[in-house]
């Protein structure tokens, strides 16, 4: 039997974009757990990570900073 490779096959078939950020991890955690990642993003990809997650952070502490207000 042949071994199946781990990785989707999306890394291997997609072209490079001339900007993109790869980066890869192997996190072992104790004797049997380990997990391996690797992610491909681009700048413009990037910046819209961080705005999106500062306006949910934007929007929960708008709701955190309403319900201590209204004493929930």
């Amino acid at each position: 039997m042949n071994a199946a490779k781990a990785e989707p096959a999306i890394f291997d078939a997609a072209a490079a974009h001339p900007e993109e950020i790869r980066s890869e991890f192997d996190l072992r955690v104790g004797k049997h757990v380990t997990l391996q990642g690797k992610i491909r993003i681009t700048p413009a990809g990037l910046i819209c990570s961080g705005l999106a997650v500062a306006m949910m952070g934007f929007g929960l502490g708008y709701l955190a900073r309403s319900a201590s207000r209204r004493g929930w």
